[in-house]
């Protein structure tokens, strides 16, 4: 019996993988390897900005700062309590995601384009409920395209700007809502103080209890939050 019986030759390995990279559509596996890699690097990125993290994390930062605790809670507290709200409130778009796009592809159902194109879908949709007009139009301008025919036709590029220029808009309207109570709070401390001359004493110290006592008071962190989340249901 020959020593090649049984096992493949080296030549016909080599026709082997020869035709199996000469495949249409067929992508070998250090190809594979930089476009997972090129992913993994996007996603923080994308969990940041085409999700709901950008307000909430934005809300968040405006609200210590207007309670003048400087750093607390700390940036990693609310960095995790915004990633946990947004996986909250974006667990139904990753599920269609999931059961849509992931499922069918794993099962070789689907190719990875039309993957590509299912997992867009639910994503498109949630951004279309928040992305204003107003944005969409400006890069459908800046980008020379023409304007879709409805707007499950709006491309992903002129999209997602839009929606993150959206949610920063939204994000600083909520923020300077927040931020006035305890203006006045400072405003009305800062007078006093004035008024019987404790000039030496800063008025944030004074007015940091104040603000503080009044956030416990009335639940700040429940009714912060719980309008945060009801904000992307409405």
């Amino acid at each position: 019996m020959s020593a090649g019986a049984g096992v493949l030759s080296a030549q016909d390995l080599g026709s082997l993988l020869n035709s199996a990279s000469s495949k249409p559509g067929a992508m070998g596996a250090p190809l594979q390897i930089i476009v997972l890699l090129t992913i993994l690097t996007l996603l923080p990125a994308a969990i940041m900005s085409i999700t709901p993290f950008l307000r909430i994390s934005i809300v968040l930062h405006f609200l210590r700062q207007a309670l003048g605790t400087q750093t607390t809670p700390s940036n990693q507290v609310l960095i995790g309590l915004s990633m946990f709200l947004s996986l909250l409130i974006i667990q139904p778009v990753f599920r269609d995601i999931y059961d849509k796009a992931w499922t069918p592809l794993e099962r070789n159902e689907i190719s990875s384009k039309q993957a590509v194109d299912e997992a867009s879908r639910p994503l498109r949709i949630f951004m279309l409920r928040f992305a204003r007009e107003k944005d969409i139009q400006l890069f459908l301008e800046v980008t020379h395209s023409r304007p879709p025919a409805r707007p499950a036709d709006v491309d992903m590029t002129v999209l997602i700007p839009a929606y993150i220029l959206s949610e920063l808009k939204a994000g600083f309207q909520i923020g300077v809502v927040l931020f006035i109570p305890f203006l006045i709070i400072d405003l009305v401390v800062a007078s006093c103080t004035l008024s019987i001359g404790m000039v030496q004493l800063p008025p944030v110290m004074v007015s940091a209890p104040f603000k503080v006592l009044l956030f416990v008071l009335v639940d700040g962190w429940n009714l912060v939050i719980g309008s945060l989340v009801r904000s992307f249901y409405q």
